[in-house]
């Protein structure tokens, strides 16, 4: 019998459209929903364009691209980034940058999470200072040596990045994810790809008959189970959109914070002003938030609420907010020529922020995306939000 960490990904199908599920976490999930209450799905985008199960020869690489799971890092702290994104978040979060320049570490114990307390080294704008080479070797702050390597995969990547609505001495997974980004790279057009989902999305969620709020599936995953909301959260996007996700991002509100006031604070053309008298505060209160048209400066607070805020507006609009405020972060990152001192830096920057970012990326995967996403022209940069005229 074949060993079943050998196997590639297997495919659940419900209702006509496949759940992946990775190999490695199979044995543990819940059957395949029968969801009697789900209509029949009709002919369509779902079963005329999702992607084909994975190749055996892709898998090994898929599984490397996914090691390390939110509950089981290993102490050591192998790291950080800026998403995709910052990637955001994120690639990210958070955009191609702010989610991968500042992001992980493994660890191993069982980690909830907590919020931390953040005390980053001072920004150093450094833009006249040498640029890094691929095949350059360069020592980190921890003393390790690094050898500069661009992302060599031969096919699409896609990385699903959140924010989670967790607030000041709360901790663990079990929190709404109050944004949503799918992070998409094509390395055959060296393109990449990002699409907001709103929060407020009703979906069908793998396991769960009655249709909910796509902000839930983190939640109610790792209520199931702890660990399994990650999980759920990916399945789910894939369920509903037949887009292959291959890794996650999630950070909670104080480490975005610190990622943008890490690099500077960020500069946008606020297109309109906007007045906020219900912005939520950090202890479920109001933090009333208002700020000007035309071309600001801002902080990782104000950042974070401009990014947030709804009032006055849709959720489609917000999702723009927070990709410009993505957009912000790399143009920052790059203008200033910041990716040596921040590569350089990253075991202490992620000493400062590992406690408020989960993924299932290795250290040395979200560096080579990082090197791989600095050469990514902004013109190849496409962007969309899920809004009403989308037809599910």
């Amino acid at each position: 019998m074949q060993n079943p960490s050998a196997q590639d990904d297997q495919q659940t199908v419900v209702n006509n459209r496949p759940v992946y599920i990775p190999s490695n976490r199979s044995a543990n999930l819940p059957p395949a929903p029968t969801m009697p209450n789900t209509p029949p799905v009709q002919q369509g985008y779902y079963n005329q364009t999702l992607p084909p199960a994975p190749s055996l020869q892709e898998s090994a690489a898929r599984e490397r691209m996914r090691r390390r799971r939110v509950n089981s890092r290993s102490k050591g702290g192998e790291w950080a980034w800026v998403v995709i994104a910052a990637a955001i978040f994120g690639i990210v979060m958070v955009m191609g940058l702010s989610g991968f320049i500042l992001l992980r570490a493994s660890q191993s114990t069982q980690e909830v999470m907590p919020t931390a307390v953040i005390a980053l080294p001072t920004p150093i704008e450094v833009a006249n200072a040498s640029g890094l080479q691929t095949g350059q070797q360069i020592t980190l702050s921890d003393g390790r040596n690094l050898t500069l390597s661009a992302w060599d995969g031969q096919s699409r990547f896609t990385v699903l990045i959140v924010g989670l609505d967790r607030r000041p001495g709360e901790t663990g997974l079990a929190y709404r994810t109050d944004t949503m980004m799918l992070v998409s790279i094509d390395p055959t057009t060296k393109t990449l790809g990002i699409l907001s989902i709103p929060r407020d999305l009703f979906v069908s969620i793998p396991g769960y008959s009655e249709p909910q709020r796509i902000n839930t599936p983190m939640v109610l995953g790792e209520l199931q189970r702890p660990g399994y909301g990650p999980d759920l959260m990916q399945q789910t996007v894939q369920y509903n959109f037949g887009i292959r996700v291959h890794d996650y991002v999630a950070i909670d509100f104080n480490t975005f914070i610190t990622i943008v006031d890490a690099v500077g604070g960020i500069d946008l053309d606020v297109p309109y002003a906007i007045s906020d008298t219900s912005y939520p505060d950090m202890n479920y209160g109001y933090d009333p938030f208002y700020i000007k048209a035309g071309l600001q400066h801002l902080d990782g607070k104000t950042a974070l609420k401009y990014a947030r805020t709804r009032h006055g507006d849709s959720d489609f609009n917000r999702a723009e907010r927070q990709q410009a405020v993505l957009y912000a972060i790399r143009d920052r990152v790059l203008s200033l020529n910041m990716m040596p001192q921040l590569i350089a830096q990253s075991p202490t920057i992620w000493n400062a922020i590992s406690s408020g970012v989960s993924t299932g990326l290795t250290f040395d995967q979200i560096i080579q995306l990082v090197w791989y996403l600095k050469d990514v022209d902004k013109a190849n940069i496409k962007t969309g939000v899920v809004d009403n005229t989308y037809t599910m």
